[in-house]
């Protein structure tokens, strides 16, 4: 069971998180109001990601934070080459074997330590959506089939490969060949709803269908901004936003369920918010660069969120 392999303390709250130096900003500006809202972000477990920097030390310094407290800390690798297809999130490694070099030194820096790793966001999915070159494809695959294979070999790790979300490859059964040959029989599973706003239902609706097509395999749910689910086409037009664009920064989300790994759902190992809450999406629809905070949003999502 995922619940029995997690130590008493939960998962980890990092107490130095981008909404927590907000709040307690905000506070000492007097602005107590908002500090209360920045604050609803900045008690839950929240992911720490990882990009291009060498990871050994700070995937060392935040798993031994989490050691002290019990606690488990959530991980994301997102550094694949060809990272997004050139999009707001791009970048990666230069090349397979900068790639490789780079998840080792992230093993290391975890090492016997416990984790939960989510395994590049976007990358499968992009390779089904046809965004990927095909030159690229066979060695994206290889790419992460290493990657998850050096995470499973850790002994206190949880790692789940990254699946897209219902709105995206809509027909879940494209997904299992690619996944398949990603590794996703070595990994704890495969996430969805990384950075999206999918209802918690749908999401859990669609990964009831790939599992039955993976041989039961578990999945993981980013609840983070899904509370409102996603902007539609009305909601859009009425905003002056493009179409291809609603998945990015939209006016009017909320924040989900909080983290948990009660999920009630036995296939379902747990809701995180692997999305950073306020941290923008890219330098769309007024956002400024991707993984910048944006005090405007998280506000806004915090405010739109229901007290729980």
């Amino acid at each position: 069971m995922f619940e029995s392999s997690m130590r008493r303390g939960g998962l980890w709250v990092n107490p130095d998180s981008p909404a927590a130096r907000q709040a307690h900003e905000r506070e000492h500006e007097g602005k107590n109001g908002d500090a209360a809202l920045i604050r609803r972000i900045a008690q839950q477990p929240v992911a720490e990601w990882f990009g291009p920097a060498p990871p050994r030390e700070r995937a060392r310094s935040i798993t031994e934070s989490a050691a002290r407290t019990g606690s488990t800390p959530v991980l994301v690798a997102y550094h694949i080459p060809y990272r997004d297809c050139g999009r707001y999130s791009a970048g990666g490694a230069r090349n397979r074997g900068a790639y490789r070099w780079w998840i080792e030194q992230f093993t290391l820096g975890i090492g016997d330590r416990r984790a939960i790793v989510v395994l590049e966001p976007d990358a499968v999915a992009q390779l089904v959506d046809g965004c990927v070159p095909r030159r690229l494809r066979k060695a994206r695959l290889e790419m992460l089939r290493d990657a998850v294979a050096l995470f499973a070999a850790l002994p206190h790790v949880k790692v789940y490969l990254d699946a897209g979300n219902p709105s995206w490859i809509k027909n879940p059964a494209r997904l299992v060949r690619p996944l398949r040959e990603a590794g996703i029989e070595q990994a704890d599973g495969f996430a969805l709803n990384v950075s999206n706003f999918q209802p918690t239902r749908r999401t859990k609706a669609y990964g009831h269908r790939l599992s039955t097509a993976l041989d039961k395999a578990h999945f993981i749910i980013d609840t983070s901004r899904n509370g409102n689910g996603p902007l539609r086409a009305r909601g859009a037009a009425r905003h002056g936003i493009r179409a291809r664009d609603r998945w990015c920064n939209p006016p009017g989300r909320a924040l989900g369920e909080p983290p948990s790994t009660h999920t009630g759902d036995p296939l379902v190992d747990a809701y995180l918010w692997i999305k950073r809450p306020g941290e923008s999406d890219g330098t769309c629809n007024g956002g400024p660069p991707a993984g910048h905070w944006w005090t405007k949003y998280a506000l806004d999502l915090a405010r739109n969120a229901p007290h729980r």
